[in-house]
């Protein structure tokens, strides 16, 4: 079966520590992309494209920079992209490894996921499915460097980033 992320319930987040202190959360909006599953409903691929220019922090200076060259340049690279290689059942979830694109940069990467349905939307009668996937990775492997150092010791953004998605699919 074929399924389209739909942007309206689908998020991309992520988290990084500031100043070795706090977590600073942002947010992405507008995701799109695609899945397919067999009959079992089993995923077998799946391609994510998340648009930089939507990056939110809650902060709009802070949100300006990340879309600025120091970070991901969105007027450059206007997406992140994921496009999965290999998926495998892994207990009650799914091991789904690919390529990700950020600031140009492509790297392997594998997401820890679990997929969730489908289920008929009652609203619409259209059949949906879910899932949440996430990964942990260096900014400096993908070229993402500018940084600050800070009197008391490390830096102002730390190395390691936390990425989480959450997308709802319609079948296509």
């Amino acid at each position: 079966m074929n399924w389209n992320i739909d942007p309206a319930h689908t998020t991309a987040s992520f988290k990084v520590r500031h100043l070795g202190l706090t977590t600073v959360r942002g947010t992405f909006s507008g995701i799109t992309g695609s899945a397919q599953t067999d009959d079992q409903n089993h995923l077998h691929s799946l391609h994510v494209q998340i648009p930089t220019a939507t990056v939110n922090t809650g902060n709009a200076d802070r949100d300006a920079h990340l879309q600025s060259p120091d970070f991901f340049d969105a007027a450059q690279f206007p997406n992140l992209e994921f496009t999965s290689t290999s998926i495998t059942r892994s207990g009650d979830g799914y091991t789904i490894q690919g390529n990700l694109t950020i600031h140009g940069v492509t790297r392997p990467v594998t997401f820890q996921a679990e997929v969730n349905g489908p289920a008929t939307d009652p609203f619409s009668g259209t059949p949906k499915l879910g899932g949440e996937a996430s990964l942990e990775l260096s900014r400096k492997d993908y070229g993402l460097t500018w940084n600050v150092a800070v009197e008391a010791g490390g830096v102002l953004v730390s190395d390691k980033v936390t990425i989480q998605l959450e997308v709802e699919a319609v079948q296509a």
